[in-house]
């Protein structure tokens, strides 16, 4: 069986970070992809999907440390659907892109460079940058 899941896209705000109880480091954050198609009339119409994403332990760290709002990125990684008890009582579902390789591509905000010499431009997930991905 295969659970594999590849995206590009931009976070629609900056990641949150957290640690848990066994102190744990976890970052979350959303992207937001979009299709451009044609529809059966003709019309050009584009689709955006939202993906939660969820990195562990310094992939974690790294994203947290240099990602931010509007920034794009390629996510690779397991989806995973996990469950809860709302305060209502009702059971809850969420859907998540638990990522084991985050690499930032454009730089999102106008006065930061793609990329800068010095910042991880990709981490696995133990958080190591791949040096052959670096762009100098």
């Amino acid at each position: 069986m295969l659970n594999k899941c590849m995206i590009i896209g931009n976070l629609g705000a900056d990641p949150e970070m957290r640690y848990t109880a066994n102190g744990n480091a976890v970052t979350t954050f959303n992207v937001a992809t979009s299709r451009r198609f044609t529809d059966s009339s003709g019309e050009r119409r584009e689709e955006t999907e939202w993906f939660r994403v969820v990195t562990w332990n310094r992939l974690a760290e790294t994203c947290a440390q240099y990602l931010h709002k509007g920034r794009q990125v390629y996510v690779e990684g397991r989806m995973q659907t996990r469950s809860w008890e709302g305060q209502d009582g009702q059971k809850r579902y969420t859907t998540e892109l638990i990522a084991d390789d985050v690499r930032f591509l454009g730089g999102g905000r106008q006065e930061e460079p793609a990329f800068a010499p010095g910042l991880p431009v990709g981490a696995d997930a133990d958080g190591d940058v791949d040096p052959d991905d670096l762009p100098f």
